[in-house]
């Protein structure tokens, strides 16, 4: 593919996770660069990305390549949860599609892949991970009464927690993971940049250390 075709799959791509104008690290030597797979051809955006023949069947999935799982997911569930998660929509439906393991990860471009083993499977059951495709608002942290209010708090990523991690107003994947994340984009093993501050990746927005993460939403 032309260079410069892919330079601008990778620049979609990156604005897609970075649209509230948080600064993210980088599709490189991510957990996500696929370029050293063999049945990749070389490239790093193309597993997920095309500028072609999109698929367009859902939502705010910018020139999406991958196959799309058609799973039904058994969701999360707990007497004292206040919020109503759904079937998995948007950016998680996304990610799933290679996580879930019912989708092989080499399955892009119209083609059916094989490549599924040792890839973190979650699986369908959805019940041991944390909820996602739900509304977190205002009116939520009220009724929970240990959630910070995601209009006015601070994410530490430059904006409020709606700005920077919600999809739409709702808790999806990408809330807490940023698939671009750069494993060395801070000159240290397992580090990048983000608003300035130096973290620790593991494909999270910012480091969990100390559960920092956690308790950007969680008012413990």
């Amino acid at each position: 593919m032309n260079k410069g075709v892919m330079a601008g799959v990778a620049a979609v791509a990156v604005v897609f996770f970075a649209s509230s104008g948080k600064v993210t690290g980088e599709i490189r030597e991510s957990h996500h660069d696929f370029s050293t797979a063999g049945w990749s051809g070389g490239e790093i955006c193309i597993v997920c990305h095309t500028p072609h023949g999109a698929n367009t069947t859902v939502a705010d999935a910018p020139l999406w390549n991958h196959e799309v799982t058609n799973a039904a997911y058994t969701v999360y569930t707990s007497l004292s949860l206040d919020a109503l998660p759904s079937q998995p929509s948007g950016d998680s439906k996304l990610c799933l599609s290679c996580h879930d393991g019912t989708v092989a990860v080499d399955s892009f471009g119209g083609n059916t892949g094989s490549w599924t083993a040792g890839f973190g499977n979650l699986g369908t059951d959805l019940t041991r991970h944390h909820p996602i495709s739900f509304v977190y608002d205002d009116a939520l942290a009220q009724t929970d009464g240990e959630l910070y209010a995601p209009s006015s708090q601070s994410s530490g990523l430059g904006s409020t927690i709606d700005a920077d991690l919600l999809r739409g107003g709702r808790m999806e994947c990408t809330s807490c993971h940023d698939v671009h994340i750069s494993r060395n984009s801070a000159g240290c093993a397992g580090c990048h940049f983000v608003g300035g501050v130096t973290t620790k990746t593991l494909s999270l927005w910012k480091s969990n250390d100390g559960s920092a993460l956690c308790l950007t939403c969680h008012n413990k």
